[in-house]
């Protein structure tokens, strides 16, 4: 006589085994042990401590006392008065300052829409199929990885009046086209844009290319029998499934394109004639360049609320979206 098992039964067994606790001689369940009290019973917060307080110390505390000089007039040496809101006022009365808000949000947005669109194209050409993918990948994410600082200076010889740019326009007979590209008003904010959509593509390509892994092959050759193009699969397939990559991406590079320092400093230094000027070029300035701490402060408090307001903002829309997908 055979007995023959169900693979349910078995995985059943198992699963009661190693799960269910062990039964009394009555077939009841034996209470369990009771826990030690003491610093166990702490062990799900106590060990993380030491960086919360490190966090709130550095980001919390250290901005609420930035915030608090910067209605003030200190000059960062001596006695102070409280001024209230007259360094405010004078941002708003100074067109260098109103110039610098206009190119912050100029290049943070700029930044952002050019750095998305072509950091995803990459990484839908770069996704799957192509053999060199590897290789391209570390390319493209090289900028990344490199000093904004160093990079920049090798940028600024490229548009310099006699730089390689020029030497090729020249050489295509475009003499016309050729120009002092960083020392020109008019130009020198685009060849600041066109450095951070270079540094900022392969960051975003990164992001993107974890959201399009998480996508799945069949729904996309489903979509590709019932008879979608290529672009009706991109906007009915594909996007709506990277949307949380999209919020990622999107959120990261405003806040980066709002603060971005180092490669004006280094192209431009905020000029010329105040062209290219950023509330972070004008926070530094201020503070450490003129010593008007609280008139620095306060520029600083404007950058930090504008970075929070449209990083929420920001936040809100995408993620609004990503939940109704």
């Amino acid at each position: 006589m055979s007995t023959t098992f169900r693979s349910g039964d078995i995985a059943a067994t198992e699963t009661e085994r190693v799960v269910l606790p062990r039964r009394g001689g009555r077939g009841r369940r034996t209470a369990p042990a009771p826990r030690r009290k003491g610093l166990l019973q702490f062990g799900y917060w106590w060990w993380a401590l030491p960086g919360v307080l490190f966090v709130i110390g550095i980001h919390y505390v250290a901005t609420s006392i930035g915030g608090f000089f910067s209605f003030t007039n200190w000059t960062g040496i001596g006695a102070f008065e409280l001024v209230g809101l007259d360094n405010f006022v004078r941002i708003f009365q100074d067109p260098t300052k109103i110039g610098a808000l206009w190119n912050t949000l100029f290049l943070a947005f700029g930044s952002v829409i050019l750095s998305n669109v072509l950091g995803l194209g990459v990484a839908l050409g770069l996704n799957r199929g192509l053999k060199s993918r590897y290789i391209l990948r570390t390319l493209f994410f090289m900028p990344v990885v490199l000093s904004p600082l160093a990079t920049s200076y090798i940028w600024k010889f490229i548009f310099d009046y006699n730089g390689p740019l020029n030497l090729v326009l020249r050489g295509m007979g475009l003499d016309s086209m050729a120009r002092a590209w960083i020392a020109d008003p008019t130009w020198a904010i685009w060849t600041i844009l066109v450095v951070l959509v270079w540094q900022n593509i392969g960051f975003a390509m990164v992001i993107y290319m974890a959201g399009l892994a998480a996508v799945p092959v069949e729904i996309e050759e489903a979509a590709a029998i019932d008879g979608a193009n290529l672009w009706q699969r991109f906007w009915h397939v594909t996007l709506p499934s990277i949307r949380p990559a999209v919020a990622i991406a999107t959120t990261l590079g405003l806040v980066n394109g709002l603060r971005v320092f180092d490669q004006i400093m280094a192209l431009t230094g905020g000029g010329p004639a105040a062209a290219t000027e950023t509330l972070a070029t004008q926070v530094y300035k201020q503070s450490f360049a003129l010593g008007n701490f609280g008139y620095g402060a306060a520029l600083a408090l404007l950058l930090t609320l504008i970075i929070l307001v449209f990083a929420v903002v920001q936040q809100r829309l995408t993620g609004g979206r990503s939940e109704e997908n």
